[in-house]
């Protein structure tokens, strides 16, 4: 049962305003769907347990390489035998070429008619690469085997 948040009036389902003094009912479900909404989107799977724990300590800077641009490649290539670390690369491989997407649209904003939207979303998508490798430097030095979100499911390397 609900009351009313400013003369403590019992309410009724479903009703807007309370009958004792006229205030706005709150809708606190319609809230949480928003809540929920976006912690599903930061809510990705964890694998970790799945992975050796020798593998995961002795390659957590590869891990935290994967994210820093062009480093990507470090991981890559030296350290082809760690199910963490290429888990990592293949996150990290996937953001930069989401960052490059998002450079090239960056870069289409000196065109005249159309330059601003451009603009706006290169610059809001480099703030959510930034963010995204933030997630993930911090997912590899806790040595977490967790995807990003949104684009954690893609997978490039084997």
């Amino acid at each position: 049962m609900a009351f009313c948040s400013k003369c403590g009036a019992q309410l009724n389902e479903g009703e807007k305003f309370c009958s004792k003094c006229g205030a706005p009912v709150e809708d606190k479900k319609e809230e949480k769907k928003q809540e929920n909404g976006f912690e599903a989107i930061l809510n990705t799977p964890d694998t970790t347990s799945g992975y050796d724990q020798k593998d995961i300590q002795s390659n957590k800077t590869m891990g935290i390489l994967a994210y820093f641009g062009l480093l990507v490649l470090v991981p890559i290539f030296a350290a082809k035998n760690s199910r963490f670390a290429r888990f990592h690369a293949n996150q990290g491989l996937v953001l930069l070429i989401v960052k490059i997407g998002f450079s090239i649209i960056s870069a289409l904003k000196n065109i005249h008619f159309i330059g601003g939207v451009f603009g706006v979303v290169g610059a809001l998508g480099s703030i959510v690469t930034l963010a995204l490798a933030i997630i993930g430097i911090v997912n590899a030095a806790q040595g977490k085997v967790k995807e990003l979100p949104v684009i954690g499911g893609i997978k490039i390397l084997q």
